[in-house]
């Protein structure tokens, strides 16, 4: 498998601020990954662990925080939204490991990239 994230990474973290974002993202900085940036739509100004600002949406993190990676922690029925919300900001590659996402939403981001 390719190494598709390496030391040019800025990484966003999509929802940063839920137990499994908040979990994966202090897993990510402990392992050395450059987490720039969260994102949780209503707590943007918000700092994670005092570190890393949150932003409301992706596309200001991309604005402000520079990030190309995006990885995803959210709730199945918002994934689908989640990873076209990174695409149309711009982020370079998308991670998204969110299992039950509805197959008629995938098929939507399919479409769209």
């Amino acid at each position: 498998m390719s190494v598709l994230v390496d030391k040019n990474t800025r990484l966003v973290v999509q929802g940063i601020t839920g137990t499994a974002g908040g979990f994966h993202a202090r897993q990510c900085m402990e392992y050395g990954t450059n987490v720039v940036a969260g994102v949780t739509p209503g707590k943007g100004g918000q700092m994670f662990d005092g570190k890393v600002p949150v932003f409301d949406t992706v596309w200001e993190a991309r604005q402000e925080a520079g990030c190309n990676v995006s990885v995803i922690f959210v709730p199945a029925a918002g994934a689908a939204d989640g990873i076209l919300e990174a695409v149309d900001a711009g982020v370079e590659l998308v991670i998204c490991i969110t299992e039950g996402i509805p197959v008629m939403d995938m098929m939507r981001v399919k479409a769209q990239m």
